[in-house]
């Protein structure tokens, strides 16, 4: 595997391949068009860019895509439109760097890690805002979203703590929404196997109140802008429980608002979002296959900056609330009491920069502040709290204050781009003397002539990741918690290359990342079925990988007919500490050592499209099954395809069927993922320019 590693390690600096990172658009704006499918499928729309800049996760300062020095992976609309999946978690398995080990179906509960981190390791965003859950990441991706709201995705591979500041460890996903500049009414509906049933509107309002950005541009947009959703989604799962019960069963109910304001002084956004959720939790947590949860989020937060002046003010503040109610047998407290939690987080957010001589400096800092009550999790409250509804208190919690600044330069000339930057953290909860973590990104043209594009990039992130509360204080149901773990930190190095031109796009990276004091849960084996799953620091790890993208627009389309793209991305990730006899690891020890996608787009005449996916897994780690008894996990590879037909008229059809070739498989645990299943659904949108 060595040798082979080493072959590809050579195929990187002479090769360049790219799924998702360049089309010819980005070399006109910087702005990417669709990835996984064919532009096809696209609906005509003029959105605003305000809360959706592309650049969110990699700098402080906008830069255009192709210049910057990080691998930034944009889904687009299109995309995310194109591809067979019911949520965003289920859009994320069609990217090779990330590792979407799902316990429900259809998004009911996922785990998303990057670059072989675990889910705790991502940070989690909406429209820039931190909404990464401190009690545990298995719920981070209870968004309010549905996907009629989704303007793309953005994936920032590696450590993004200058970013997100203490959330983040070995990279973050920025999930985008945008609102019409024209007045509009979308809707979708769809059912399919498993009692799926999912349905979802949307309105957007611009009114007819509208400004020109400046004086030589005649694109005009609205000053005030809204857009509201909704949806609501149910399955019966695809198990049941030794008691012929419903065990992988859910629903939830999802709202969300958005506003934006804007003039020649100023742009203003806010968003506030509601995510309800119910879904019968099998085996999730422990051995008992009954298990219940519910979850429901609230989230709020607003967004400002001048446009005029030479110094630059972005400003936000946000709320983010959940409220979570697990029950280790469902419907039966008596057999053992549910586990409440309530977790309130605030934050406050200042991005200033200027643009002098020397380049684009910018500086600022967050304050965010992490409270949470529980039953059971964190240290005895002196005041106890009622817990509504119920006979019960709050007797315990925990609240914290992570504080960080930032100092960054940028250096951007049409060839050449640096960026160096130091982030400073300090957290009340660890006791910890503030710290400074430093970067350093730079990237450079090789070559530039009639459309094409060579870059060269590299750059060293270091970054740091408080304990979750579960990992700090969960001493229930088979666990046993370490109050007293460190924060994990990461020192990460990366090289690649991009390369863009005609109908041709790739790129490829080499990435090692020295981790330190790695939180883990662990048991032994040899202590039987009863042995104890302990959270503890697992020590230093250097984990060393590449990934290597092709995209290919063959063009081989005539009277809109042919294959309108072909994708290839593939991932290799090797840690230097394997697993131990008898030692199991939830997370630490069990990371995909090979990953593949690949894709291809097909258009047909009159608005009729196919999309079809292969991707293949090959994970390292060990599950214990009912009996005791402990397997490896095996390599898998799964077929998914949709094809849709788009009408004049703004209709949408489409049919979908994941898993073809009713492949068995887990992506964690002893938790079997669903076999063959089929979709089939309609969406529509309606336009009025008043």
């Amino acid at each position: 595997m060595r040798t082979l590693y080493k072959e590809f390690i050579i195929s990187v600096l002479f090769s360049a391949m790219s799924l998702f990172e360049t089309v010819e658009a980005a070399a006109q704006d910087g702005k990417p068009a669709a990835r996984f499918a064919s532009d096809s499928v696209a609906i005509e729309d003029t959105t605003s860019t305000y809360l959706t800049e592309i650049n969110v996760l990699s700098s402080r300062v906008p830069i255009v895509w192709h210049k910057q020095a990080r691998m930034v992976t944009t889904i687009n609309t299109e995309a995310v439109q194109a591809t067979p999946s019911q949520s965003i978690n289920d859009v994320l398995k069609y990217s090779a760097s990330v590792d979407v080990r799902q316990r429900g179906p259809i998004g009911a509960q996922t785990d998303i890690g990057i670059r072989g981190g675990s889910s705790e390791q991502a940070a989690i965003l909406l429209n820039g805002i931190n909404i990464s859950d401190p009690q545990t990441s298995h719920n981070s991706f209870d968004l309010p979203l549905n996907m009629l709201q989704i303007d793309g995705i953005d994936i920032l591979e590696g450590p993004s703590g200058k970013i997100t500041g203490s959330s983040s460890l070995m990279g973050a996903i920025n999930v985008r929404t945008h609102i019409s500049n024209v007045n509009a009414f979308s809707a979708n509906v769809e059912t399919g196997s498993y009692g799926y049933l999912n349905a979802g509107v949307r309105f957007d309002y611009a009114g007819a109140d509208r400004f020109r950005k400046n004086i030589n541009n005649f694109f005009s947009v609205p000053r005030l802008k809204n857009s509201i959703s909704a949806s609501y989604t149910r399955s019966d799962g695809y198990s049941r429980s030794a008691n012929g019960h419903l065990n992988m069963d859910y629903k939830t109910l999802k709202a969300y608002y958005e506003g934006q304001y804007q003039d020649e002084n100023v742009e203003l956004g806010w968003f506030a979002g509601v995510s309800s959720k119910d879904w019968g939790s099998n085996r999730f947590y422990a051995k008992y296959d009954e298990q219940f949860e519910h979850t429901f989020k609230t989230f709020a937060a607003v967004k400002a900056r001048n446009v005029r002046g030479i110094l630059k003010v972005n400003p936000s503040v946000y709320w983010n609330h959940t409220n979570d109610r697990f029950e280790l047998f469902r419907n039966n407290p008596d057999a053992y009491p549910f586990n409440y939690h309530k977790t309130n987080v605030y934050g406050v957010n200042l991005n200033n920069y200027f643009e002098w001589k020397a380049g684009i400096t910018a500086f600022g800092g967050e304050i965010r502040n992490e409270d949470l009550v529980s039953g059971n999790l964190g240290e005895p409250l002196d005041h106890p709290k009622h817990i509504k509804g119920t006979e019960r208190y709050y007797d315990h919690g925990l609240n914290r204050t992570n504080t960080s600044l930032f100092l960054e330069h940028n250096v951007i000339t049409e060839n050449f781009s640096a960026s160096a930057a130091l982030l400073a953290i300090k957290n009340s909860w660890a006791k910890m003397d503030m710290k400074v973590y430093p970067s350093a990104d730079v990237a450079a043209t090789l070559y530039k002539a009639e459309g094409k594009l060579l870059r060269l990039f590299a750059s060293y992130n270091s970054s740091l990741r408080m304990p979750s509360v579960t990992e700090l204080y969960y001493s229930v149901g088979g666990h046993k918690a370490d109050k007293h773990l460190k924060p994990e930190e990461v020192k990460a190095f990366e090289f690649g290359l991009k390369y863009e031109g005609g109908w041709f796009y790739s790129s490829a990276s080499v990435f090692r990342n020295r981790m330190t004091n790695l939180i883990d849960w662990i048991r032994n084996t040899a202590d039987g079925e009863d042995a104890l799953w302990q959270s503890m620091n697992f020590g230093k790890i250097i984990s060393n990988g590449f990934l290597l993208q092709y995209t290919l627009r063959p063009k081989f389309i005539s009277n809109n007919f042919g294959i309108s793209s072909m994708n290839f991305s593939y991932s290799y990730i090797d840690q230097t500490k394997s697993q131990i006899p008898q030692i199991q690891s939830k997370y630490t020890l069990e990371y995909l050592r090979h990953k593949f996608v690949a894709s291809v787009s097909m258009e047909f005449s009159h608005g009729l499209s196919l999309s079809m996916f292969y991707r293949f897994q090959d994970r390292v780690g060990t599950y214990t099954d009912t009996e005791g008894a402990v397997h490896n996990y095996k390599p898998y590879g799964i077929f998914d395809a949709k094809l849709f037909y788009n009408t004049r008229r703004g209709f949408q059809f489409y049919v979908e069927g994941n898993n073809l070739t009713n492949v068995k498989y887990r992506d964690f645990g002893m938790i079997p993922q669903p076999g063959f299943w089929f979709m089939a659904g309609v969406k529509f949108k309606l336009w009025s320019l008043r």
